[in-house]
């Protein structure tokens, strides 16, 4: 996802995504060990993807409560 489409989404629409992006990657990592996936960048770019969620998340969060 790009930073753009994540600023635009809500603080629950970020956690169902951020949830669904982590159980991706639990399971790219499951199926890692059986074979090589036929793209090794997505690994990378989930993890990318995570980070700038829960980057988001956490701006939200401060916003919220004032600490900004």
């Amino acid at each position: 996802m790009k930073k753009y489409e994540i600023a635009a989404l809500s603080k629950q629409e970020l956690t169902v995504k951020l949830r669904e992006l982590e159980d991706r990657l639990a399971d790219i990592n499951f199926f890692k060990v059986i074979e090589q996936p036929q793209n090794p960048m997505v690994f990378r770019n989930s993890r990318r993807d995570i980070a700038r969620m829960k980057n988001q998340l956490h701006k939200l969060t401060a916003a919220e409560t004032g600490q900004v």
